[in-house]
């Protein structure tokens, strides 16, 4: 996740360097896993020229499932299961990267045949679509095209964007007042989205100008929860010693603290505060960890 969030970052830098706002427009694919269709799958592996031994595998690994549902004392009758993959079972990320591949391979080709400068990002069922332009007209514009394409390309492919949580956010250095516009997706079906303060994607908070105020307080605050419920843990007889506690914070509260630090590591980035408020937090765990008042 933290290389996609750089990534976005770098992108939206280098808009700046050319005085170029970025806009993004994040889109869930629904019901993800339970979605995938085996037929198309298959077909997806022969047009790759898979070895026909893996091909085989996977034909007679995806077809002629069966399932039942059981509730307390009732059991119900088995019935086919033709479309959808379990998301704990550990061939479901693999076939659905494999799944996805084509969807994107035609998306960047439509793009590019109808000359929409649009950059695409996309973490397991999280999606993004990013444009750069000086006018948030044209921004509109791109998002607005690209948002189409992929709707239609997606739906081909028997898959469903979940309109709820679909969001627009723009990143400007503009000063004063900042009335970006709305992006109306009616026409298609979705929502029309008013672009917020603040826009959270894959964890990460962010704000139109980049300053990681919001998500520094949003995980130190998390980690200093964190070490003041260390006092739970423990027996009747006696809590967690100081080895014990260290441990515990190296492993489960740094982990929290540092979460997308490297993101704002960018050119002119504005690091005081960030310090500041991991200097106050780690002084917190080490009261905790010593038990010093």
């Amino acid at each position: 996740m933290t290389n996609a969030g750089t990534l976005l970052i770098h992108l939206i830098c280098s808009g700046w360097v050319k005085n170029c706002s970025t806009s993004t427009l994040a889109f869930d694919i629904a019901q993800f896993f339970p979605s995938l269709n085996y037929q198309i799958l298959s077909l997806i592996m022969d047009k790759a020229e898979f070895n026909l031994r893996i091909f085989r595998f996977f034909s007679n690994y995806l077809v002629g499932r069966k399932t039942k549902y059981l509730w307390n004392n009732f059991s119900s009758l088995f019935f086919d299961v033709n479309v959808g993959m379990g998301q704990g079972l550990a061939l479901s990320p693999i076939l659905f990267a494999l799944y996805l591949l084509l969807v994107f391979h035609i998306f960047e080709k439509r793009l590019k045949n109808l000359k929409i400068p649009v950059s695409f990002i996309s973490f397991v069922n999280d999606n993004l679509l990013i444009s750069q332009n000086k006018s948030f007209k044209i921004l509109n514009a791109n998002l607005f095209c690209s948002y189409h394409v992929i709707y239609c390309l997606l739906d081909h492919f028997e898959l469903v964007i979940e309109q709820g949580k679909t969001s627009v956010f723009y990143f400007s250095r503009a000063q004063g007042a900042f009335n970006p516009p709305s992006l109306d997706l009616s026409i298609l079906g979705g929502p029309i989205l008013h672009p917020k303060e603040m826009w959270q994607y894959l964890g990460f908070i962010f704000n139109r100008k980049l300053f990681s105020h919001q998500h520094i307080n949003f995980y130190m605050n998390k980690a200093i929860s964190t070490v003041k419920s260390m006092k739970m843990l423990g027996n009747s007889s006696r809590g967690l010693i100081s080895t014990q506690k260290h441990l515990l914070y190296k492993t489960c509260i740094l982990p929290i603290a540092l979460y997308s630090f490297p993101l704002w590591y960018y050119n002119n980035a504005l690091l005081l505060y960030l310090f500041k408020v991991f200097k106050h937090m780690q002084r917190r765990a080490t009261l905790g960890i010593i038990g010093v008042f």
